[in-house]
């Protein structure tokens, strides 16, 4: 197998906060990678999802190695990620913005991990960004078939809106989630909006919109898009 090298498109910062947690963890454990190095594995991995094959030439390692390596990192981070209520205090906003992104490529149990309104097999990832679209809170996966508003009853997130008082805006999907979460009028069968309810819509929909954003960020990580790993995995690559 011949190796080659690559560029990653992430800041330096996020490599030395990274290895930063390494070294605190693992003090100077001998391993054949350094620090750096054994972040910048995990990091390739979550970003660019290379096999583990590829990986392993890269760094001139073990496919064994280059597992254990992602596992470790995948695991720390997973520890520093804030939970769902401290997310939305941090936020800041007078609102929320709710989306759900179901795209990740892997049949785990072939029913449950199918996604009617993507057509594919996958999991559910409950996406919580500020007004501007920055990233605050993504959900552990839900199998692929969970209705979004299930998804986020099970998740907790109504729940904790309604609770911390901070208002959410939603798609349709989140129909009958409650007062706090604003969603668009839908159209009645065979029945046009109101002019009244049209520019209500648009309003919402113009507000709504930097979420996109957000769901931009988590697919930029590749993981997310056409993930090779067990579902289950993925609630702490998430």
């Amino acid at each position: 197998m011949v190796s080659y090298p690559v560029a990653l498109d992430l800041p330096h910062a996020l490599v030395e906060w990274v290895t930063m947690l390494l070294v605190t963890r693992e003090g100077d454990r001998r391993c054949k990678l350094p620090p750096s190095q054994r972040a910048i594995v995990a990091l390739v991995y979550l970003r660019k999802h290379d096999t583990l094959s590829q990986i392993a030439a890269g760094f001139g390692i073990s496919v064994g190695t280059a597992h254990a390596y992602v596992r470790s990192v995948t695991t720390l981070l997973a520890r520093r990620a804030p939970g769902l209520p401290r997310a939305l205090r941090e936020t800041g906003s007078e609102y929320v913005l709710i989306d759900g992104i179901a795209e990740c490529d892997r049949m785990g149990d072939g029913r449950a991990d199918y996604s009617g309104k993507h057509r594919r097999h996958g999991v559910n990832l409950k996406v919580i960004t500020g007004p501007e679209g920055v990233l605050s809170w993504i959900s552990p996966p839900r199998p692929g078939r969970t209705h979004d508003l299930t998804a986020a009853r099970r998740h907790r997130i109504i729940a904790a809106c309604t609770r911390l008082r901070i208002p959410a805006l939603a798609d349709l999907a989140y129909t009958g989630a409650g007062p706090g979460i604003a969603v668009p009028v839908r159209r009645r069968p065979k029945q046009e909006l109101t002019a009244r309810e049209k520019p209500l819509n648009k309003a919402h929909a113009r507000l709504r919109c930097p979420v996109e954003r957000g769901v931009a960020t988590v697919k930029r990580w590749r993981i997310f898009r056409h993930a090779r790993c067990s579902p289950s995995w993925l609630a702490s690559a998430a």
